[in-house]
């Protein structure tokens, strides 16, 4: 079972080249429109407004970018529909059915689009096209399969079943849509829809909807009116190498507290899943280099699984004495110098965590130099210090327990 999956979406610096294309096409021409690019979610990244385009264009242009997005098409199509007497169609939920709004896709899949609005419907779709048409970046991400969703659903429903209980439970993708429901025989219709909201607050604030009913309850009644939110607990972002990827919603257990129990259990199994089975179901696990690079801007975890982590180090100074009872160091640097020293005795020592020393600096050793590609392994039970470093010295390390 495939948990997660890659996919592109368009970054900051590619809506950037998709609005200069559009509007440069706009002023040879004379139009004054206004130019929205949205994320395949349909949530705006870049308004544009080129000189004298009228005030009322600005949300249109939006609308009109979000259809194209999360209907996979052209805006066009849903006004034909329309003109062509499914009037219908106007109902469909969160459609825009006027022309004007382009998607962007790599690969045939849609990573954003863009909307125009301002001049004739031929017209706006035209700027639109013209910026379609441009090369432009985009981001690699983690995204939740379907698989992946329903497994979160389907172990929140099993841990119910063993407690006797029979809540709604929703997951949802990254920009809050419903990916996959489990809705139980004996279960309230009501939580239907409020279990959806849990998980997708969960998923577009990128945090538990635990923190909003903790602000509304603890003197913020304000967290109320956050767009798309709902103050209830119960919904719990899925995660996956620090990146959130989707949520999962639980209502209608015993208590809140109850929900906010399941949902825990729902997210956590499918990070499990997500780290074991990607790769094609061998435990092996792919980081793409969007993430590397981000990754290495602040440092941190790549991967925290049984046995194993990978760390993408950055120092910008030289840190402590540090020793690991029952951890190998595998380093290789990837940008920068520094020096570290190994072995030795280690001065003013005090443990942090069961098998692990700290210390202000040790006595002897042996200093190695670390340039780009070089590789330092250092086994368990040896102390060692970055004693100097370069601003940044960028590096892998793999620790493995044993």
């Amino acid at each position: 079972m495939r948990v997660v999956r890659t996919r592109r979406v368009i970054d900051n610096a590619g809506a950037e080249a998709v609005a200069d294309a559009a509007a440069k096409f706009a002023d040879e021409k004379g139009y004054r429109v206004v130019i929205a690019i949205v994320d395949p979610f349909g949530e705006l990244m870049l308004l544009r407004r080129t000189e004298g385009a009228q005030i009322a264009s600005s949300r249109v242009a939006v609308d009109k970018a979000r259809t194209a997005a999360i209907f996979v098409r052209p805006s066009r199509e849903m006004e034909e529909q329309v003109t062509g007497g499914r009037l219908g169609a106007l109902a469909l939920h969160g459609a825009s059915c006027l022309t004007g709004g382009i998607p962007l896709k790599v690969d045939g899949e849609v990573v954003g689009a863009i909307g125009t609005s301002g001049e004739t419907p031929d017209e706006d779709e035209a700027a639109s096209i013209a910026g379609a048409q441009v090369a432009f970046s985009t981001a690699e991400v983690a995204a939740l399969t379907y698989e992946g969703a329903r497994l979160a659903a389907e172990a929140v429903g099993a841990e119910a079943a063993r407690r006797g209980v029979s809540p709604v439970v929703s997951a949802v993708d990254a920009g809050g849509a419903l990916m996959y429901l489990l809705r139980p025989d004996a279960a309230q219709v009501a939580s239907v829809e409020v279990t959806t909201d849990k998980a997708r607050t969960a998923a577009i604030y990128r945090r538990p909807s635990k923190d909003f009913e903790d602000q509304a309850s603890g003197g913020r009644p304000s967290a109320l009116h956050l767009a798309r939110a709902v103050p209830l607990q119960g919904g719990i972002p899925i995660r996956y190498q620090n990146e959130v990827i989707g949520a999962i919603g639980v209502s209608g257990a015993t208590s809140a507290d109850e929900d906010q129990e399941l949902a825990i259990i729902g997210a956590e199994a499918a990070e499990r899943a997500a780290v074991s089975s990607n790769g094609g179901g061998n435990g092996a696990t792919f980081i793409s280099s969007d993430t590397l690079r981000k990754k290495f801007q602040k440092g941190g975890l790549l991967l925290d699984t049984h046995g194993y982590k990978i760390d993408a180090g950055r120092r910008e100074a030289p840190g402590e004495v540090e020793y690991h009872e029952r951890e190998v160091d595998v380093l290789r640097v990837v940008e920068g110098t520094a020096t570290v020293v190994t072995g030795g005795e280690m001065l003013d020592s005090r443990e942090v965590a069961p098998g692990e020393l700290r210390a202000r600096s040790v006595k002897g050793g042996t200093k190695h130099e670390l340039h780009e590609g070089d590789v330092l392994a250092i086994p368990s039970g040896v102390p060692h210090q970055f004693v100097e470093v370069s601003e940044p010295f960028l590096y892998f390390v793999v620790k493995v327990e044993h």
